[in-house]
């Protein structure tokens, strides 16, 4: 399966609310890094996390992944995409945002998802009140200062 099947079918499982497709297109032990519900290691916590974070808070998901590009290790992905939520604060609002993942390949399966986007976008759109954005925009930054990779950044 090329990258860029691959994109569709992961696409098409999210889209449907098929965890177990999605699951089965990760290694065993892959890893789904979601900026909002955090890591999944495991296919079976990659199904629990579409079925039961993605779509217990949300449906009509439309994904449109574009200009992939692969060396056969790591692949990259820009994107829209959109659903409309089922948060009790906005019931049926429509959010949509734009950015690009970074995908680890172990042959034709992902070993590693990685998302980029700027989520204060979407959390505008979901209605989050200003402090609620403050908090989970400083977890994020603290998510992002406590990566090893990270750490000769902060020595200035």
């Amino acid at each position: 399966m090329t990258f860029t099947e691959m994109m569709a079918a992961f696409t098409a499982a999210v889209e449907a609310g098929d965890g177990k497709r999605l699951g089965d297109l990760f290694t065993p032990d892959g890893v789904y890094h979601d900026t909002f519900y955090g890591e999944f290691r495991g296919r079976e916590a990659i199904a629990d996390m579409l079925e039961n974070h993605f779509w217990r808070d949300a449906e009509a998901f439309k994904w449109e992944m574009r200009h992939p590009v692969c060396d056969g290790k790591t692949g990259y992905v820009d994107w829209t995409f959109s659903y409309t939520t089922k948060m009790a604060r906005n019931t049926g609002t429509r959010v949509v945002f734009e950015g690009m993942s970074r995908l680890e390949l172990d042959g034709d399966k992902f070993r590693a998802y990685n998302e980029m986007f700027d989520g204060g976008v979407a959390l505008v759109q979901l209605g989050f009140p200003p402090e609620r954005m403050a908090q989970v925009l400083r977890k994020w930054a603290d998510r992002t200062r406590n990566l090893h990779r990270t750490q000769p950044h902060l020595k200035g």
